[in-house]
């Protein structure tokens, strides 16, 4: 322990007071006296407990070594890194005073690190408030592409369309960049929607003038008919005259089928709910697929049908004519040795699948994409002698939309796929 104040510590035989012992000294305080060129007895570092902790001779070494102008320095000693000052008194000794460097690293440390803490807090408030900000700049961009991408989702290209959206009058202002762009995109919205209301007009004007006149012309095309056969039966004709009157009462028959199309596709635009039953769709494949033979022996018939009755809720004489269309298609527009296969199957997921495949020539791939269209005419892609009226196709695709169906075609050289997909009747469990 050190020497009660005022008392000469012991080893200090030069009774100066020792500077270890003065008041208000730190811990880890270096005080050392240096005379005639020797550190003094009294001198090291003041510990925690007001110890004196001896100087080690390399301490002893780097403190001779001290310029005694009382310039601060800094060195390193056995207990750590020291600010020290050498000052020359008087009396011709020289006084050495130093401090730990420690506190005032440990001090640095924790302001750099505070002031990175302080940075990087400031950084993500930062991020976080552009972030935010950019998202409320944006939400009018939002706005607009949300908007394009739902009128990008409509059905534009037939049947009625409501075109009702439109950017909201937030994002719609013209006064501003973003604004201008919603403005303009309302704009072309309202066009767009004027254009497709006029073309819905003029579609129904058309469909209307095609019911009116089909219908109109049942009347004088049963007349036609109906004078016809009077005549075969009363009246003596030539040869030619048999054989124009029999032309004469052909193609009277031939536009009578073409009426009846229309009006048919007149009825199935117009919406109509038709009476659905319970149809045997096997039945219904078979009884079609035997008149087809009647027709056309030439081409070869095959059925693939399951072990049990598939059954359809829907039109009997709808669906009828659809398999009709498909195996008259199928007959009229392949040559003679084709053969034609009618499938019927049931999918997983409850539905009833009919297929009408046949090896022919295949329909051209440029073609396949109006098929379903009507008067589109497949003459010209596949070989056949009887002409059609374009409207097979078109009516199978209405009537089996009509029924919640689809229809696809697939076709390739040597092989042409119809298949039509139908709801499966629901059956009531017992």
């Amino acid at each position: 322990m050190l020497a009660s104040r005022g008392r000469p510590p012991e080893g200090n035989p030069s009774g100066r007071p020792d500077p270890l012992d003065a008041r208000g000294q730190s811990v880890g305080t270096l005080n050392a006296r240096v005379v005639g060129g020797q550190i003094s007895r009294e001198a090291g570092f003041l510990s925690s407990d007001a110890t004196r902790i001896p100087l080690t001779s390399r301490d002893v070494a780097t403190l001779q070594g001290l310029p005694h102008n009382g310039v601060p320095v800094n060195r390193e000693l056995s207990n750590g890194d020291y600010r020290l000052m050498a000052t020359e008194t008087p009396y011709g000794d020289v006084v050495i005073t130093g401090l730990p460097l420690a506190t005032k690293q440990s001090t640095e440390a924790s302001l750099v690190l505070t002031m990175v803490l302080v940075s990087l807090g400031g950084l993500v408030l930062i991020g976080l408030a552009g972030t935010a900000l950019i998202r409320r700049t944006m939400r009018p961009l939002e706005q607009l592409s949300d908007v394009a991408t739902k009128v990008s989702k409509l059905p534009l290209d037939a049947g009625e369309v409501a075109l009702a959206v439109r950017v909201p009058p937030a994002a719609a202002h013209p006064t501003t960049e973003v604004g201008s762009v919603g403005h303009a995109l309302n704009l072309m919205l309202d066009n767009v929607s004027s254009a497709l209301e006029a073309r819905q007009r003029s579609e129904m004007k058309v469909r209307q003038f095609v019911a009116d006149a089909s219908h109109e012309l049942r009347t004088p095309l049963t007349a036609i008919r109906g004078y016809t056969e009077l005549m075969r039966m009363t009246e003596t004709l030539t040869e030619d005259g048999q054989k124009s009157l029999g032309r004469v009462q052909s193609q009277s028959e031939r536009m009578t089928a073409l009426v009846e199309d229309l009006l048919l596709l007149a009825r199935l635009d117009e919406g109509k709910a038709t009476e659905t039953t319970d149809v045997d769709l096997t039945q219904l494949v078979v009884e079609t697929v035997s008149d087809e033979k009647v027709m056309a022996p030439d081409h070869t018939w095959q059925l693939q049908l399951p072990d049990e009755p598939v059954a359809v809720r829907g039109d009997t004489t709808q669906l009828h004519q659809v398999l009709a269309n498909l195996l008259s298609n199928a007959r009229k527009h392949t040559p003679a040795g084709t053969t034609v296969t009618t499938g019927v199957m049931r999918s997983a997921d409850g539905s009833v699948v009919v297929t009408v495949t046949d090896d022919g020539p295949g329909i051209p791939a440029e073609f396949q994409g109006t098929i379903f269209s009507r008067f589109t005419r497949a003459d010209a892609a596949r070989s056949g002698s009887e002409g059609s009226s374009g409207l097979g196709l078109s009516i199978v695709e209405s009537i089996v939309a009509a029924h919640g169906g689809t229809v696809e075609l697939a076709s390739r050289p040597g092989r042409t796929e119809f298949a039509v997909r139908l709801p499966g009747a629901v059956t009531a469990s017992h």
